[in-house]
């Protein structure tokens, strides 16, 4: 029944004899199996004659989640790193559900998380926005279905609004996350953080025909909004090290600009100059500061505070 319900999982339309042949079992057995399937609550239509199959669809109530082993670990892994800090916000509602995930398993499988919690250490992030789930989930089923949707936010600044977007993507960078979407007020396309989010956010009911979103990609939006947008810092270094190397490790929150083959120079914005400090030491490689000065002083402080 397990990997029939796998196999109906990829909701395509199965003939009767395809599923009989990957099962390798006769179609009465397989009748049998579709009809335990339903009992449990999923919804499976069947299509009778010579060209009938199966295909299953969304049900009106959730049905008992069928796991094979590895899937079962799997997601029990997942939620200890989520109940641990993973997203903030979410803790407590990850540790329910890893709580009655862990008490369904058998006792060979509870042996293999017991042995997973007992034998790792692990740190939970400080410091981040807390995420309201109720958010977060809204406006992802909000990017699923293009359907419009408003909410208060407060800006960096402190100002409250009220916006009407309509959603393209959830882009999560380092510990935050981003919604990308264009704003109808403004006829414009617009990132918001989400922990900015006051509330949760209304659905309207009605659809919309997505836009394209410029450069085509969420992500690479969100980032570059990040970039230009006005910092107290602009931060610029030349570094002893490939373009390459730099952009693997920086490219995210900085403009790497080659100067030969073992060359390049760093361009960030930034409201603390902390952060290029831990890039510069990550990097290992010699390099000049050129702006700003300040960073000068916060170098020599940290250089000098290691050496004692």
């Amino acid at each position: 029944m397990l990997r029939l319900l796998s196999l109906l999982q990829t909701h395509r339309f199965w003939t009767g004899g395809e599923l009989a042949g990957r099962l390798e079992v006769s179609e009465r057995t397989l009748r049998r199996d579709v009809e335990r399937l339903r009992d449990l609550g999923y919804d499976v239509d069947a299509v009778r004659g010579a060209a009938g199959g199966y295909q299953l669809r969304a049900g009106g109530a959730m049905a008992p989640l069928l796991l094979e082993e590895d899937e079962a670990v799997a997601v029990a892994v997942g939620l200890r790193a989520a109940a641990n800090g993973g997203v903030p916000g979410f803790e407590d509602t990850t540790l329910q559900a890893l709580t009655k995930v862990i008490a369904l398993m058998p006792p060979r499988l509870r042996r293999r998380m017991a042995a997973l919690q007992t034998q790792t250490e692990g740190m939970a992030w400080a410091g981040g926005p807390v995420l309201d789930p109720a958010v977060l989930t809204t406006l992802a089923q909000a990017c699923r279905d293009d359907e419009a949707v408003s909410f208060a936010y407060t800006a960096a600044d402190g100002s409250a609004t009220v916006r009407r977007v309509e959603p393209h993507r959830l882009v999560n960078l380092g510990r935050r996350w981003y919604l990308a979407a264009y704003d109808r007020d403004r006829q414009d396309w617009r990132s918001f953080r989400v922990d900015r989010v006051e509330g949760t956010p209304t659905t309207s009911g009605q659809r919309f025909r997505p836009r394209e979103i410029p450069g085509g990609d969420a992500a690479a939006y969100v980032s570059q909004g990040l970039r230009t947008r006005p910092r107290q810092h602009r931060v610029v270094v030349t570094m002893a090290v490939p373009a390459a190397t730099a952009e693997a490790s920086v490219g995210r929150w900085a403009s790497i600009e080659p100067l030969g083959e073992d060359r390049c120079r760093m361009t960030m914005d930034t409201d603390t100059l902390d952060w290029p400090v831990l890039v510069l030491a990550g990097l290992d490689c010699d390099f000049e500061v050129e702006a700003p000065d300040e960073l000068h002083a916060l170098l020599a402080r940290f250089a000098a505070r290691i050496r004692r």
